[in-house]
């Protein structure tokens, strides 16, 4: 399997989902919420999850009384996402399809792509394909809210080897290489439990701040804003992450 190709495998999210999504993250998912809508001031009712994943926000969003349509191309995800919404008998959309092919022109008032989702892709056009899509599926004055890992977060807080000890006895050591001239990084999970390792490969393109402004006015967007956080902190020398809003 080809590293470019790494997200369609879906062993790597079925392998991983316990420490990707653990209870801690879905319990984040209403305060996050909640941020969002001040930081953009929301005022609509339709909202595209670009990358739902398990639903985490999709959910929260349903049950604030949204139209709430929730996107990934992983089955093994969005069968978690169904499982959920159910769960908390919230009524969400959710469809499979790859985010350089889903376009559904002037349906949204809100598109989020958020716990750094945007930038799979070796190939940069086909970032750019993604946020013409979102601008094409919003409506006049929509919203769309990028939350990604930023370089310059990276570059300074970054560490080669980590290794965490998981509730379950697992052993999670994860491995960072920069690449590309400091446009990509390139990452190695390893599980270590029983004496078994399983490991996967995954990577994705790492954004400055001005990098993904310029990005998002090439495809677009207007009043583009920067943010060191959900919280609308600065994005300066004490951001934690790179949050992006802009304007159709």
């Amino acid at each position: 399997m080809q590293n470019s190709n790494w997200f369609e495998d879906e062993r790597f999210w079925q392998d991983f989902y316990p420490y990707m999504f653990d209870e801690k993250r879905f319990q984040s998912a209403p305060l996050q919420v909640e941020k969002i809508l001040t930081l953009i001031e929301f005022t609509g009712t339709d909202v595209l999850d670009l990358c739902c994943g398990p639903a985490r926000h999709s959910v929260v969003l349903a049950k604030h009384g949204c139209h709430v349509t929730g996107v990934d191309r992983s089955k093994f995800l969005l069968s978690k996402a169904a499982e959920h919404a159910n769960m908390e008998s919230a009524s969400v959309e959710f469809v499979c399809d790859d985010m350089r092919d889903f376009v559904r022109p002037d349906s949204f008032d809100l598109a989020l792509n958020l716990f750094t989702s945007f930038g799979y892709f070796e190939d940069k056009d086909d970032d750019l394909r993604v946020l013409q899509n979102i601008h094409t599926s919003l409506r006049k004055n929509g919203a769309l809210l990028i939350d990604v890992v930023a370089k310059e977060v990276v570059a300074k807080t970054l560490q080669p080897t980590t290794s965490q000890l998981q509730q379950d006895g697992t052993l999670l050591v994860e491995r960072h290489e920069i690449r590309d001239d400091w446009t990509r990084i390139r990452n190695e999970w390893i599980l270590i439990k029983d004496g078994a390792t399983n490991h996967h490969h995954f990577e994705h393109t790492l954004y400055s701040g001005e990098e993904l402004r310029n990005r998002m006015l090439q495809a677009g967007f207007s009043n583009v804003r920067l943010f060191g956080s959900l919280d609308g902190s600065p994005f300066d020398i004490n951001a934690s992450r790179l949050v992006a809003t802009g304007r159709k």
